[in-house]
């Protein structure tokens, strides 16, 4: 069984294993029973199955004070009188402490085993709830997390993991007394927990257990007792609204499913593998079927901060799954797959568990996911079960992605166009992604990033959303209205989703009023727009606004809601109820501490009311029993300066003052030994706490207030929950209206033109440009050259030649910055377009060593290509970037050759293979007289040039023309880059010479070696 925790009474756990007891202490278990360590369970057992260690005399006095070692880390404790203490303790028989186990083995005093007696000598009394066995009991059921543990007004860590937490944290390590030595512990205030989180969580990848602490009322209790227990497991893909979680990006969970079965070389498994992914700050949920080749891409696409496995392959590291995952830097986690639910949430069994979809998800019910979705589905609801605990929302059903439905980006060509991030890491200043958005809000720039990484492939989906785009566009009053407008919204759909986590407070209530009103107030100035429009034309174009009533039609109704939270919250409303912490805001009587995170921290204020200062959260009218309350609350206000005084006098009591406190609010403090009699029999008055010298009474008016605004709170939240389908539907259309309007300023202000879509191997752009190098080259000054190309059936290939410099490399990837732009819906840069849907856009385009990995960048740069000649597809676009270099001349050669004879004559794509091979050009028939054609039909040939001057000047042109340049000019970039006036001389001479001598593959080696003497001897 392992170790063992044996619960014997009176706050006392012996430690059993075959060969020895320990001693600790812990209470609130019923007895007696033993702790499992690894099952984290309590078995009980009869009395006559255990066996007490006896005491040894000489060692009484020393065990006498083990409990009282313990009680120092007792959150609140109610300490006998000294009299009683010691004949509580002289009536128990204590067993002595020998090596505790690993978690709690950090005392410095230790304590051999006493010998066995055969009967039980340990009375047992009413457990009472302590801090140091709840850590205990925590600290085994959450091994593999950090755990913080909440204690008044800060989280604090013990035992050997303080060590760990106080240096991730940087914060001071120090020790308390438990069971008659030191332990370690550290600890930060309440107001602290999001920054350490973001340290713990964010930056070091690590779980959190947060173990909260609840108030308990127990009857004649002298003060509060707290029941503690881990509400939350905090992960890199669990965050909900921590202040850390970006705004602009989605923070996803995926799970990866596929066959668990033990591999080898001769292993013959599924390439069937699922994925399923939610971002829980959001709700969004989608399921997908892939292959392990597509896996990574997947990856690159989702950018999940957490990926969730099969707990049976964790250490089978040749598994496909983990194989392609193993060039991934996102944190792994691991779950069986028989499904791990936590004791607040049932397990699931299929996809049907989960709630119906939305009307405009792509499925219709959980029969329409294949095996390996529902397998990656089942992965991360049991995940999410297991760590969000109390907090685990009702999902709603996934939308799938359809694997045609959207264009397929490799995860190098998503890092090559820079689509997302910039070449500088961590920033995406020059993306695409930065260059394109217009959006206003932050929920509108998420969705952007979605459409960049995953173009729709879909004609009538792109003519949606070109159309609106047009609309949007012809009309700028309109667009700048709008856009006014949207600056008030709120991420409705992250408030939503915390209420339906069990989470928000009333500002939440607030925005999501004010979300709403953004909504209605869009509608009303687009009917406005239209109602103009009327009044200046004869007839409206129905056509122009199809794109944009059909927008509208899909907004439901949410007024009534509205109206509710706006007849219930107080427009000012300062104090915020939370809900995590309603229970929480009670505190010491003698301190004046409140315990809820968020509330403010208020020193007690004698002899005063702070009624004015006060402001009810809900208004009266909400509810007629709100609004008694209040009367009654008004008519005590209007007597509140005698109020203390006529106290005193009526009920006796000299001592009796009129207090306020932020845990207790307002409340009466009277002289404990003297008058506290007075008061307990007084209709109205609740003792709340007591002191040895004071006692703090209640009235039950203000109490009464505030149940009711809770109560209340609680009818909203169940009010919004319910309408939480259509609150995120309304959420998803005012994002797609975001960027749509984004599109449609984004192509008034840089000249952008709708292209036209079909279902042709065609591309056909007139005058197109790159958005991130215009933009660029605009805000310095300067004007972009523009370039027109024409992948036609008969020209699907163009071969690439120039100089270095001269921009081979911008114009590959225009042409795939374009395509993606068009496939988003965006209007794109150029004069003219008409392009063919692609399925797959693949690009090979720079390359680096991988020296982890044991892979040069050659070798990279041959994996890379080997993909994209496996997968593309005639409806593909590939981009390739001097391929074979890196590698002899003759060897490049060869590569490069091949590897265009496969794009034409089996992938059959559309492409541009950019060199610096001017052979290559002669291997594939080219001639002069062709004008740019050679002995292959679908091969064409355009390359870019130097304009040189007579004083010895030059500037490249970046146009691109027909035919082939033979001359590379790489000494004429190195000059640029401030080369050594020697250097260049010595390489021009070296040039020369080498061109004189002919083509280098034609000379011997003994006259490349007379060659480079003669040079030296000339040099000296």
């Amino acid at each position: 069984m392992g170790h063992m925790l044996l619960l014997l009474g009176i706050g006392m756990v012996v430690l059993a294993n075959p060969n020895s007891l320990y001693l600790v202490s812990v209470e609130n278990y019923q007895l007696p029973a033993v702790f499992d360590i690894s099952l984290g369970s309590l078995i009980p057992v009869n009395d006559h199955d255990l066996k007490v260690v006896k005491p040894r005399k000489r060692r009484m006095k020393e065990e006498k004070t083990s409990q009282d070692s313990l009680d120092k880390i007792q959150e609140p404790e109610t300490r006998p009188k000294r009299t009683q203490q010691r004949k509580m303790k002289d009536s128990k028989t204590i067993g002595e402490l020998s090596d505790v186990p690993e978690i709690i083995r950090k005392t410095r005093n230790k304590m051999k085993a006493a010998p066995v007696e055969d009967t039980l000598a340990i009375p047992v009394k009413p457990p009472t709830q302590m801090l140091g066995g709840v850590v205990l009991e925590n600290l085994a059921k959450f091994p593999h997390c950090i755990l913080l543990t909440r204690s008044g007004q800060f989280y604090e860590s013990y035992f050997d993991q303080a060590n760990e937490v106080a240096r991730l944290l940087n914060i001071k390590l120090t020790s308390r007394a438990y069971n008659k030595g030191r332990i370690p512990m550290c600890g930060f205030p309440l107001a602290q927990l999001d920054k350490y989180l973001k340290v713990l969580v964010q930056q070091n990848q690590r779980f959190v257990a947060m173990c909260e602490e609840f108030p308990q009322h127990v009857p004649g209790a002298q003060k509060l007792e707290f029941d503690r227990r881990v509400v939350r497991v905090i992960t890199p893909g669990t965050l909900i609204d921590e202040p850390f979680l970006n705004p602009y990006e989605n923070n996803y969970l995926l799970a990866v499913s596929g066959p668990t079965t033990a591999y080898n070389a001769k292993t013959e498994i599924s390439n069937d593998v699922g994925l399923a992914w939610i971002d829980v700050s959001t709700g969004e949920f989608f399921v997908k079927r892939t292959t392990h080749e597509g896996l990574r891409d997947e990856l690159a696409r989702i950018e999940p901060k957490e990926i969730v496995l099969d707990e049976a392959i964790r250490s089978d590291l040749v598994h496909p799954i983990r194989a392609a995952l193993a060039e991934e830097s996102s944190f792994f986690s691991f779950i069986s797959s028989s499904g791990a639910a936590s004791p607040n949430q049932p397990e699931r069994t299929s996809i049907d568990d989960l709630t119906t979809p939305a009307e405009d998800s792509p499925v219709s019910s959980g029969n329409s996911f294949l095996p390996s979705e529902a397998a990656a589905v089942h992965l991360l609801t049991s995940f999410l079960s297991a760590n969000l605990m109390e907090h685990m929302p009702t999902l709603r059903l996934p939308n799938r992605e359809d694997v045609g439905g959207r264009m397929q980006i490799d995860a190098h060509t998503i890092r090559a166009l820079e689509i997302k991030d910039g070449a500088t890491e961590g920033t995406t200043k020059g993306s695409l992604l930065s260059v394109t958005k217009r959006t206003v809000t932050s929920s509108g720039t998420r969705l952007l990033a979605r459409w960049l990484c995953s173009p729709s492939t879909s004609i009538r989906e792109i003519n949606a959303r070109q159309s609106l785009v047009q609309f949007l566009r012809d009309r700028p009053d309109l667009r700048e209205d709008i856009a006014q407008i949207l600056c008030n919204m709120e991420d409705s759909s992250r408030i939503v989703q915390k209420f339906l986590l069990g989470r928000g407070d009333l500002s939440d209530l607030s925005s999501l009023h004010t979300a709403i009103t953004v909504g209605t107030l869009i509608q009303q100035r687009i009917d406005l727009e239209r109602k103009m429009e009327q009044q200046e034309r004869e007839y409206i174009q129905e056509d122009e606004w199809s794109s944009m009533n059909i927008l509208m039609s899909r907004l439901n109704d949410m007024h009534q809601i509205a109206d509710r939270i706006e007849r219930a919250v107080q427009v000012n409303a300062k104090a915020g109820l939370t809900l995590d912490n309603s229970e929480l805001l009670y505190e010491q009587a003698e301190d004046g501490q409140a315990l809820g995170a968020q509330l403010p921290m208020m020193s007690k204020i004698k002899h005063s009311f702070l009624y004015d200062s006060l402001n009810w959260t809900i208004k009266p009218g909400f509810s007629q029993e709100l609004s008694d309350l209040h009367a009654r609350f008004s008519s005590l206000l209007t007597a509140k300066e005698r109020l203390e005084q006529d106290l005193q006098v009526l009920h006796n009591v000299p001592s009796l003052t009129l207090r306020f406190s932020p845990g207790f609010g307002m409340h009466v403090h009277v002289q404990r030994r003297k008058n506290q009699g007075k008061l307990d029999d007084i209709d109205g008055f609740v003792k709340i706490a007591q002191s040895g010298s004071t006692a703090t009474f209640f009235h039950q008016t203000a109490s009464d207030i505030a149940s009711a605004e809770k109560e209340a709170f609680e009818i909203l939240r169940a009010e919004i929950n319910a309408l939480s389908t259509d609150l995120q539907r309304n959420a998803h259309i005012i994002d797609e209206l975001d960027v749509t309007l984004g599109f449609a300023s984004l192509a008034a202000e840089m000249g952008f033109v709708r292209p036209v879509l079909n279902d042709e191997n065609v591309y056909e752009v007139v005058n197109g440009r790159h958005p991130t190098v215009e933009l660029g080259l605009m805000n310095s000054g300067r004007v972009f050259t523009p370039n027109s190309v024409s992948l036609a059936p008969d020209s699907r290939l163009h071969i690439i030649t120039g100089p270095n410099m001269a921009g081979k490399s911008t114009y590959l990837r225009q042409v795939a910055l374009v395509t993606i732009l068009a496939q988003t819906g965006s209007f794109v840069p150029a004069d003219y377009a008409v392009l063919g849907i692609v399925d797959k856009l693949f690009s090979r385009i720079g390359a680096r060593d991988d020296l982890f990995r044991d892979r040069s960048t050659f070798m990279v740069e041959m994996l890379e290509t080997a993909e994209i000649l496996k997968r593309a597809t005639p409806k593909s676009l590939v981009i390739m970037d001097e391929v074979g270099r890196g590698t002899t001349m003759k060897d490049g050669l060869a590569i490069a050759f091949a590897a265009v004879h496969h794009l034409v004559s089996v992938n059959r794509c559309r492409a541009l293979f950019a060199t610096h091979f001017h052979e290559l050009a002669d291997l594939l028939g080219y001639s002069h007289n062709e004008k740019g054609r050679g002995a292959f039909q679908d091969v064409a040939f355009f390359c870019t040039d130097v304009d040189e001057t007579d004083d010895g000047h030059f500037a490249y042109s970046h146009q691109m023309r027909p035919g082939v340049n033979r001359d590379s000019h790489g000494l004429k970039v190195a000059q640029l880059s401030g080369m050594p006036s020697s250097v260049m001389m010595m390489a021009k001479q070296t040039l020369s010479l080498l061109q004189q001598a002919g083509p280098v593959g034609a000379q011997q080696t003994g006259d490349l070696i007379s060659l480079g003497q003669r040079l030296t001897v000339e040099k000296r």
